[in-house]
């Protein structure tokens, strides 16, 4: 048991030790495994930014001949997060537009699922990215003397890939939705627009241009994961072995590794 004890201790200590030695490096960057690092930090920003601070708005002209012959709007404003069933129609203020309360209706659908899925899972890629990007260049050393923190990266990098795949997927899908929801279609779903006496006409909907951007990122993201997912295996036990087996027996020099 104490023995254990022991090598416990010791091992923290080496680690402790390894931490404690943080030494800027910028060669890393250079390579592959860094630079990507660095565009998928950059790439998981523009992903949740252009998708969580979007706000817009949903217009009808409205009249009631004779009542009212001139078209009056009513605007709808929704955003990140999408529920669009808690974004009600709203008048003029001090408008009586057709004796109708036009705010107990709403928009239809909640996609707030995808769309927090998509933006939480971005903003936890870019936390990892400034993670690893510090393990690159501050603890180079570390890196590269370690069987696990490749390891460790490879599964992380493999998962990423995966997950940016099914959480864009599922945002391109809502985002259709969300265009159908806000759009001509509006019209025939609000019940007092089915009545004789009420006009209505759909006016315009606010462009949803960095929409298409964030899902345009999303899968940028998983392309760049994807690929890196390569030179970050290049790092790891699966891969060194093969390469670094033969030299040794030979009593030759090791072939570089990726950083």
């Amino acid at each position: 048991m104490a023995p254990n004890i022991y090598l416990v201790r010791q091992r923290i200590s080496r680690l402790g030790q390894r931490m404690s030695g943080f030494q800027i490096n910028l060669n890393p960057l250079k390579e592959p495994l860094g630079f990507i690092k660095v565009l998928e930090w950059i790439a998981s920003i523009f992903a949740f930014a252009t998708c969580g601070g979007f706000k817009g708005q949903t217009e009808i002209q409205v009249s009631c001949p004779p009542t009212i012959t001139e078209n009056k709007t009513i605007t709808a404003t929704f955003g990140y997060p999408f529920r669009l069933n808690e974004a009600s129609f709203q008048p003029p203020p001090g408008v009586n537009i057709c004796d109708v309360n036009w705010k107990s209706y709403v928009l239809i659908g909640d996609y707030s699922s995808s769309a927090q899925f998509y933006v939480t899972f971005a903003v936890f890629v870019f936390l990892y990215c400034i993670a690893a990007l510090l393990l690159y260049v501050g603890y180079t050393s570390l890196y590269l003397d370690s069987r696990k923190l490749p390891m460790i990266d490879f599964v992380v990098t493999l998962v990423a890939t995966f997950l940016w795949l099914v959480s864009t997927s599922a945002w391109a899908k809502a985002l259709t939705d969300i265009k159908i929801a806000t759009g001509h279609n509006i019209v025939q779903e609000l019940s007092p627009c089915k009545k004789k006496e009420v006009l209505c006409y759909f006016g315009s909907v606010t462009s949803m241009g960095s929409l298409n951007v964030s899902v345009i990122f999303g899968f940028l993201n998983m392309i760049l994961w994807g690929g890196n997912a390569w030179f970050v295996y290049k790092e790891t036990s699966l891969h060194s072995p093969s390469n670094t087996s033969a030299p040794h027996s030979q009593g030759g020099i090791p072939p570089p590794t990726g950083i």
